[in-house]
């Protein structure tokens, strides 16, 4: 049978207390209601006594949100406790969760009292916050850094007093796995009564061991995980919960523990704490990070659409994401563009998508990642219906606010010959097409064609946009469109201009196919 573990969320209290995480009171509920729509078993919903908003926050929750235990945070004092209990007491599962530091360093340096004064006042206000609430967290801040006798000691004073749960918290990240487990090993060994309570850990990511730390004290018998959403907290931030979720969840035959999460909303979970706190994850955070499920290499997304299992131990869909990802860049394969496209609704001929591969290679070396709209783009420029007459080999451009623009334009005829001309403009693109067009009226129709329309805009958003051109031409009382697409306006702009040319030249029987 496996080990129920409960998740106690601090998303609210500790992951806001990490710098640029703040969040007003909506924000507040709106996620405290998608912490219970994701199954947690405690919320712990802000620390009362820090200010009026902390408060008035705490008890909305306490007051609003149902199925879930309400927690809040007091220092070992009765004021604080008294502020905690006032904030909660309406809540359906209300805890009062009070902390008192117990590490050597902490006592003398902060506390600045004796061990024996540290012992009394943990004893005296975890009996004074049982006469309030029913359910009492005891926390030994900075426990992985105290001295075992005395830990051993407060613990069992702690419980004895009338704490349903003790709290080891990693305060610093300080601890390993080894050692961490070992530590919950010993509490259990040494502390008689240490069956009447739960076993909690609370571990920070100084050292990026939070989560290792936290999966090593459950597999050594804690019955509850401290974490926060996307990892927010103080510093290197705490125990990631989606992490301790698909850890348990994807190795349950190493771990053999449950939790009561819906690990299909931790999607929504993380991105609805990214919005509350303005903080994004970063791209390769494990399970909900825009590249979690996200596959650029061609291996990689040829293995994976051959058996997802190849590169996937946990699907997008067990954390309510519709799909994976394939990222289409410079890594990616032939096989996985032919997918993108058949995906996207285009299925080509062998000529035409291999035209469009060889573009497609050449727009990913200039962008990071090339998305669908730029494909769509693509697809529009190279043309499926038409044959080229011209086709652009090469262009300089010389242009600047104090000197007329130039620029040198090299094109390749369909039979094989290069023509280069060089014109001047108002601007590189004028400049260009002048030169295209003293390449075509010195060659094959006599005269250059009228320019009717000319129009840019972007393709996608960012500093490595394409620009997709947009032209109109007159020739004998006919007009001939073209598109063009790069991350070069100018060349954009002569695509364009061409592919129009081409067309005019086609249709006029000067070229054949």
């Amino acid at each position: 049978m496996s080990r129920r573990i409960s998740l106690f969320d601090t998303t609210l209290r500790d992951g806001e207390q990490a710098p640029g995480c703040s969040m007003n009171l909506t924000d507040k509920l709106k996620v405290a209601q998608q912490l219970a729509l994701l199954g947690v078993d405690i919320i712990e919903a802000g620390f009362a006594i820090a200010s009026p908003g902390d408060f008035q926050s705490v008890q909305a929750i306490a007051r609003t949100v149902k199925g879930v235990q309400i927690a809040s945070l007091a220092r070992a004092l009765k004021r604080d406790i008294d502020s905690a209990w006032e904030a909660i007491r309406d809540a359906e599962q209300p805890r009062i969760h009070t902390f008192l530091a117990t590490s050597p360093i902490h006592i003398e340096y902060k506390l600045k009292k004796t061990p024996d004064e540290v012992y009394e006042q943990a004893v005296e206000m975890v009996k004074y916050a049982r006469n309030l609430c029913g359910d009492v967290e005891f926390s030994c801040e900075d426990a992985s850094r105290s001295e075992l006798p005395f830990l051993y000691r407060i613990l069992e004073g702690v419980i004895a007093a009338g704490a349903t749960t003790v709290n080891i918290p990693d305060t610093v990240g300080y601890a390993v796995p080894e050692e961490f487990g070992a530590l919950i090993t010993n509490i259990r060994n040494n502390v008689p009564n240490i069956d009447k309570a739960v076993i909690s850990v609370h571990c920070h990511n100084d050292l990026g061991l939070a989560v290792a730390n936290s999966l090593a004290a459950a597999k050594a018998g804690a019955g509850q995980i401290e974490c926060t959403v996307n990892g927010l907290g103080e510093r290197a931030g705490n125990a990631a919960l989606e992490e301790i979720a698909m850890n348990l969840y994807t190795r349950r035959d190493y771990y053999d523990m449950t939790t009561g999460i819906d690990t299909a909303q931790i999607y929504n979970a993380s991105r609805r704490v990214a919005k509350a706190t303005g903080v994004r994850c970063q791209p390769n955070k494990a399970v909900v990070g825009e590249n979690a499920f996200a596959h650029e290499s061609g291996i990689h997304q040829h293995g994976v659409m051959a058996n997802r299992a190849t590169y996937e131990i946990m699907t997008p869909e067990s954390i309510g994401l519709p799909r994976n990802r394939m990222v289409l860049g410079k890594h990616s394969g032939r096989h996985a563009f032919e997918e993108h496209l058949a995906a996207m609704g285009h299925r080509v001929d062998e000529e035409r998508l291999n035209a469009l591969f060889a573009k497609f290679k050449e727009l990913a070396d200039k962008k990071k990642t090339v998305s669908d709209r730029d494909i769509e783009a693509l697809l529009a420029g190279v043309s499926d219906e038409l044959p080229a007459a011209w086709k652009l080999d090469r262009f300089v451009i010389n242009s600047g606010s104090s000197i007329t623009a130039t620029s040198t334009v090299r094109l390749i005829h369909s039979d094989g010959r290069l023509k280069e001309m060089v014109a001047i403009g108002d601007g590189p693109i004028d400049a260009s097409l002048n030169a295209v067009d003293r390449i075509i009226d010195a060659d094959l129709i006599g005269r250059a064609p009228e320019l009717e329309d000319f129009a840019l805009s972007t393709v996608t958003e960012g500093t490595d946009a394409q620009g997709e051109a947009r032209i109109r031409i007159g020739w004998n009382g006919r007009s001939y469109n073209g598109i063009g697409v790069s991350t070069d306006i100018v060349e954009a702009g002569i695509q364009a201009y061409l592919n129009a040319i081409n067309a005019m030249e086609y249709e006029s029987g000067t070229i054949h196919e």
